[in-house]
Order: structure tokens, then sequence, then C-alpha cells
């Protein structure tokens, strides 16, 4: 069986009958910072709070989170061939499950938290 860790942001989904482990790493995101020409997280969380997905980007996303979850081969090439129930819709549910897991319901609240004097929760 295959667990997740919700305090480390990482989710279970279903790709070709299997259950896989994902989530997005530091160097994950930094892939997909690099990926998708974003100057920093804030960014990265604004063009994703978007809900604008191509077949690309789903694709891109999935695979680092798969790398990050414990597969470290695989690529975009090994996820634009996996099968998933519901089809894309199913594949845009994982990847919006990934991305809450990672940056939280509101991901605006970064934003939030960069313009306030506030350093965190111990202040």
């Amino acid at each position: 069986m295959v667990a997740a860790n919700a305090q480390r942001g990482e989710i279970v989904a279903i790709l070709d009958g299997r259950p896989h482990r994902l989530c997005l790493t530091l160097g994950g995101l930094a892939e997909l910072e690099t990926a998708f020409g974003a100057d920093g997280l804030s960014e990265l969380a604004a063009r994703f709070s978007e809900g604008r997905f191509s077949a690309s980007d789903l694709t891109t996303i999935l695979a680092a989170g798969l790398r990050g979850g414990g597969a470290p081969d695989v690529d975009e090439q090994a996820v634009s061939k996996m099968r998933c129930d519901d089809g894309i819709a199913g594949f845009a549910s994982i990847v919006v499950r990934l991305l809450l897991a990672t940056f939280g319901q509101d991901a605006t609240a970064n934003d939030e938290m960069e313009d306030s004097d506030e350093i965190g929760p111990f202040d």
C-alpha cells in the first residue's frame, strides 16, 4: 500500500491502475519555475491559481510530482503514456490535489504574507 504524508505535501493518485505517491519537492518546484518561466514561487502559485492548464502543463506537473514522490526515472514522455480513470478530467483532478497539497487552499496567501511585516506563525 502506498501512503501519503500530508504534512509533506504528498498525495496518492491512481495512474495506470496502480497507486503512486506524488510530491512537489523544492527541486520539483524549481523545475516548474524553469519550465513555466516563473520568477519565483509566488509567480508560480499565481499562474496555477488561474486554473488554466494545457495537456503539456499537466504532464510537466505530474512528472515533477512523481519524481518527488519517489519515482526518479519518470519523465514527461512516460507520463504522457499513462492512463487515468476519468481521462483528462482525472489527470486535472490529480494536478489540482497536488497543487493544493503543495501551496495550500489559498495560493494568494503567500502574496499576502510577503506584503506583511510578519515573519510567520511563530512571531
